[in-house]
């Protein structure tokens, strides 16, 4: 079946949108989902750009909500007509990674990497030529063939236009507040960076009890919608020392307990080193691009104030429970999800939404198909 999609061909390149891209049935384990809404991450703009490799061509997209079309063989849990949450990191359940409960590190996440499903395909072609499906889920396009455990049933009620968020923004950051780092009541936390996934990370903590959140972000506007969404400090790292005004703002004047880089550069996580009390931990949740490495203050003090750094994919979640679990939150009002949502363009736009990126121009621009 030929779909309409948006194809990245050359990496620096706009995308381009295509009537005849064929997709495959869904094969034993696979449902087809037509896709509704799909949210802008900066995921997508890297590989666009060409920081991050991928092989070419390939449709991009991966925070995305749609209506199931089609059941493969074998699928018990979805049936035709199912609101979904897609996810890039469906959990298996049985690889040496699911039965430690790291879920996220599931051997199907490396579908992000290949830009095919773990057996290879990528169910997409054009002209007879392989299309790849980029960051584990090619939902620029009106229809994605993913596996069963990728996508999660949703309430009918819920908008998809907001609920797309959920696939990637909303599941980082939330999840790398209360999955990885586990914040816990009363704790200090400074998030660098207030895109979509720094504002989830401000609401995850937020969640859990932190008793300060502060917003290191140089974009006034957007530090003022983390503070609507639970932060409790601003700064402005363009013009105040950020160690120094974590240090004023912490309880006893010893830093933060945990920080996150929400933007993904080497630069913010030293920061983050030095900002945070001795045993504190700095979470890397934004992916420096390959030619940032990483350089460590005075890495001997690090070892003797057993200062901690650890990395974040998809805010450690299980899909599969986290999705719905968050879905409530937002239910409940304890999740502001629509306040994220900036923008929205149609996919034959989806260059300007690019383009609203690149220039951190709102928070996320959703494509609506």
């Amino acid at each position: 079946m030929d779909v309409r999609a948006a194809v990245l061909e050359q990496g620096g390149a706009p995308l381009v949108v295509l009537d005849d891209v064929d997709i495959e049935d869904p094969k034993p384990g696979e449902v087809a989902v037509r896709v509704k809404h799909c949210g802008i991450c900066h995921s997508d703009l890297s590989i666009a750009d060409g920081v991050f490799p991928s092989a070419l061509p390939v449709i991009l997209g991966h925070e995305a909500a749609g209506i199931v079309e089609a059941v493969g063989a074998g699928v018990t849990t979805l049936q035709v007509g199912d609101h979904v949450v897609l996810t890039p990191c469906p959990p298996c359940g049985v690889c040496p990674w699911c039965v430690r409960g790291e879920w996220s590190l599931c051997v199907n996440a490396d579908s992000m990497l290949t830009s095919a499903h773990p057996d290879g395909g990528t169910r997409l072609s054009r002209h007879g030529e392989v299309v790849y499906r980029g960051v584990g889920v090619a939902a620029f396009a009106e229809m994605v063939v993913i596996q069963a455990n990728g996508a999660v049933k949703i309430p009918h009620d819920v908008p998809l236009d907001v609920a797309c968020v959920v696939g990637c923004a909303v599941q980082t950051g939330v999840g790398a507040a209360i999955n990885t780092a586990k914040v816990q009541e009363g704790d200090t936390v400074l998030v660098m960076g207030a895109g979509g996934i720094g504002l989830s990370i401000v609401q995850g903590a937020r969640v859990a009890g932190a008793g300060r959140i502060i917003i290191s972000e140089p974009d006034a506007e957007r530090r003022a919608t983390a503070m609507k969404l639970g932060a409790t400090d601003a700064v402005d790292p363009t013009s105040d020392d950020l160690v120094a005004a974590v240090m004023d703002l912490s309880p006893h004047g010893i830093g933060a307990d945990f920080a996150f880089d929400a933007v993904g550069r080497s630069a913010l996580i030293a920061a983050g080193v030095e900002a945070t009390r001795k045993g504190g931990t700095t979470v890397m949740v934004g992916v420096p691009a390959l030619d940032d490495p990483l350089t460590f203050p005075l890495p001997a003090l690090m070892a003797m104030q057993e200062k901690k750094v650890i990395g974040s994919v998809l805010g450690s979640c299980n899909s599969l429970r986290d999705i719905p679990r968050l879905i409530g939150l937002m239910q409940s009002g304890q999740l502001d999800l629509a306040s994220m949502i900036t923008g929205r363009v149609a996919l034959a736009d989806i260059n300007t939404g690019f383009d609203d990126l690149r220039a951190t121009t709102g928070i996320r621009t959703v494509i609506d198909m």
